[in-house]
């Protein structure tokens, strides 16, 4: 054969890859796309007009509020289906049916928790009008699923599977998972309780203080500041809350506008109505409240019969029977002992830790968000959330120029027993004595200094009348946010990503002016530690991802932490896991306390040899090279596309280096930060701003799959459209 030959064969046979390839990405990823323009024939009542703006974000016009959730139910399926089955087998413990052994103990987990079950039961108490909106919901995911079999998104196709019907207890089983991310604080007990056993019980409390001294008066961030403090005497607000960084994003934006409602804002793929965001009259804002709802009790179990102890007498505990499917081998059977406390969630040392969680309780799933989207003042804003099982902490403002910070939540009362570590459970001591009234929880309305801040910090007077615990953060945040909102007047929305974005570090500049002041009283023969104490002694306390300081200050805290948890509990410095450690260092270093070491100054001088000893190691010798952002990178990878061969980058978002840290304002690290950026101007909707972190689609091959990310990581708000929509495209739902 001729090279010629031999050469056009080698191209025909490329050119035939090239077309079967393209052909490929047509049929599984572009054919898929959702339609959104022309006309559908739905079962609704009458016409639903959807418009999609220059970002994709739906904004649909119902003549009821049924059609409007149904429509949100079949825009979100459009663009985040796969993203809300995963939610809810991930939630239900079914992740292993599609994926396989990788996701076992993720399922295993769930199903310990009884999350279906929960799901299930809380599913058949709901109230009437939550039933109604949860099922318009699940018709519109259902209606997608019907009319897009043979074009559904190209995950199913990857995972060779198709999704079954949405249910109304699936929504719920989606607002599990979310509780489960927010409250989820009995593995800490154990972390804890391992401390303890063989620890300093007096140095171990030290480290766990539920308050750390830097909270502001009513707790992610959101702050609200009055129209004395803006340039158009009506007040503003902002939000960003922090989660877990995923491809597709955790929120979903969306406008609803029917009779009795027209709200914007972000709501959760699988459950209906806005969760952040504003209507004509009020917008709102959200924070973790980080009270503790889950408590694990020691049962005097007997695994061979289920009877333990309990007040004096045996009970016979519940077994539970579950069939976990996994892809590519025989189903895992499992059973559950539930007790009167809940499911035995583990085995510690041979004891069976059962867990009681207030989203297990009977009968307390509310919706809310429909009554929260359609309140027109502060009452009805209050009276929405008297019924939101989530301890949350909420900002408010309206357009009359109130604005308010209102706690929710079912949040257990604690009569004899802290609940920071796993209780006796065959005694009645340490039971819940119910549970704290609303009107009895923080909440407070046009405070005198025109700013109420929030930002995960303990938000409960030190005179409250209940016990008060939980994962509370040190409060740098808000009292960085503080700071800056007091120092002028005359803000606009367009101020406030600036704002969201601020990266000091009053924890890091502490820390380094510390090291700085041990070297300058007794290091100062040490020659291997003058560059890094030059560095940190130049140092404004920004965690600039381009800097060296903040990478030495990140380090020396590190290593000095370790220390320190050494001294309280040796051996075991990796089981301390605290979002009130830097406030429980800095106390310690500033007091100084005897009985924990002798010399401080020699104590942070080692700190700091360890930390360029393992920088060294991460950056290499020449410490000017160093920089932050290359121990601070953030990867969003899809999990499912993100690791094919050769293409999985087009699925992801990133590697990028970043600034920011747990303790400043824009809270960023490897896989965690702001999961959407909300401006609300009461003065103005149109002047409204919201940021996705990547876009608000899944499919990777739409325009709005990452269209967020540049806007997202320069910190820069995008308008959210409102009263005047430039549609970039528009479907009619038109009844059967």
């Amino acid at each position: 054969m001729s090279l010629d030959r031999l050469l056009k064969y080698i191209n025909l046979l490329i050119a035939a890859v090239a077309v079967a390839a393209l052909a490929a990405v047509y049929w599984f990823a572009w054919r898929p796309l959702p339609k959104t323009g022309g006309e559908l024939r739905a079962p609704v009542s009458a016409p639903v007009t959807v418009m999609r703006d220059s970002l994709g974000m739906p904004h649909i016009r119902a003549a009821g509020i049924e059609d409007a959730l149904f429509a949100q139910g079949f825009v979100t399926a459009q663009d985040r289906l796969w993203q809300m089955d995963a939610l809810r087998r991930r939630a239900a413990g079914e992740l292993s049916e599609v994926a396989g052994e990788a996701a076992l103990e993720s399922d295993r987990e769930a199903r310990r928790l009884r999350m279906a079950r929960i799901a299930r039961e809380q599913a058949v108490r709901l109230t009437p009008e939550d039933r109604q909106a949860l099922s318009a919901y699940a018709r519109g995911v259902n209606y997608y699923i019907e009319t897009s079999q043979g074009r559904l998104p190209l995950e199913f196709s990857l995972m060779r599977y198709d999704p079954r019907p949405w249910s109304v207890a699936d929504s719920v089983l989606a607002a599990l998972e979310m509780f489960r991310t927010l409250t989820s604080s009995w593995k800490t007990e154990i972390q804890k309780q391992a401390l303890l056993g063989g620890g300093d019980r007096a140095k171990i409390e030290f480290l766990y203080p539920v308050r750390s001294g830097l909270e502001l008066i009513p707790g992610s961030n959101a702050w609200v500041i009055s129209g004395a403090r803006t340039a158009t005497g009506k007040p503003l607000l902002a939000n960003d809350m922090h989660l877990p960084l995923t491809i597709p994003p955790v929120w979903h934006s969306v406008h609803l506008e029917a009779p009795g409602l027209n709200v914007t804002g972000v709501a959760l793929p699988g459950l209906p109505g806005v969760v952040a965001g504003h209507n004509q009259r009020i917008a709102w804002g959200i924070t973790n409240l980080e009270f503790d709802v889950q408590d694990l009790y020691i049962e005097k179990l007997n695994p061979q019969n289920g009877r333990y102890l309990y007040d004096g007498r045996e009970e016979q505990a519940r077994v539970e029977r579950e069939r976990l499917p996994v892809k590519g081998r025989a189903p895992e059977e499992l059973s559950n002992i539930v007790t009167r406390h809940g499911p035995v969630v583990a085995i510690e040392d041979g004891k069976a830790l059962a867990l009681r969680w207030t989203a297990a309780e009977p009968g307390t799933f509310h919706l809310a968000l429909i009554g929260i989207d359609r309140a027109a003042n502060w009452p009805e804003f209050r009276a929405a959330l008297s019924n939101f099982p989530i301890g949350l902490n909420f900002v408010y403002a309206d357009v009359d120029g109130n604005i308010g910070h209102q706690v929710s939540g079912l949040l257990p009362v604690r009569k004899n027993c802290a609940g920071d570590v796993p209780a006796d459970g065959s005694t009645a001591a340490c039971e819940w004595g119910g549970f704290i009234p609303f009107d009895q929880l923080p909440s407070s309305l046009n405070p005198s200094s025109g700013m109420i801040v929030t930002a995960n910090q303990n938000p409960f007077p030190p005179t409250y009348a209940y016990r008060v615990g939980g994962g509370f953060d040190a409060g740098y945040r808000s009292r960085q946010i503080a700071h800056l909102l007091s120092a002028r007047t005359g803000w606009r929305a367009g101020d406030m990503p600036p704002v969201q974005k601020d990266v000091y570090s009053a924890f890091m500049h502490f820390l380094s002016r510390q090291a700085v002041a041990a070297y300058d009283a007794r290091g100062r023969g040490n020659q291997g530690l003058s560059e890094p104490v030059q560095i940190l002694r130049a140092w404004n306390g920004q965690m600039d991802k381009s800097l060296a300081a903040p990478a030495v200050a990140a380090l020396l805290y590190q290593h000095l932490r370790r220390r320190i948890v050494e001294r309280a509990a040796p051996g075991k410095a990796l089981v301390y896991r605290s979002a009130m450690a830097p406030a429980a260092v800095e106390r310690l270093l500033r007091e100084r306390p005897k009985g924990w070491f002798d010399n401080y100054d020699e104590l942070l001088l080692k700190a700091l040899g360890d930390a360029m000893e393992e920088g060294r190691r991460l950056q290499g010798h020449k410490l000017a090279k160093w920089s932050y952002g290359r121990l601070n990178r953030l990867y969003l990878i899809h999990p499912v596309g993100g690791r094919l061969p050769g293409i999985g980058k087009y699925f992801n978002a990133g590697p990028v280096e970043t600034s920011g840290s747990s303790t400043t304002v824009k809270a960023a690290g490897n896989a965690f930060g702001p999961s959407m950026r909300l401006v609300a101007d009461p003065g103005d909707w149109e002047r409204s701003l919201l940021t996705l972190p990547t876009g608000e689609s899944g499919q990777v091959l739409s325009s709005h799959y990452k269209d967020q990310w540049d806007a997202y990581q320069a910190g820069q708000g995008l308008p959210l459209q409102y009263r005047s929509v430039t549609a970039k495209d528009a479907l009619t739902l038109s009844p059967r």
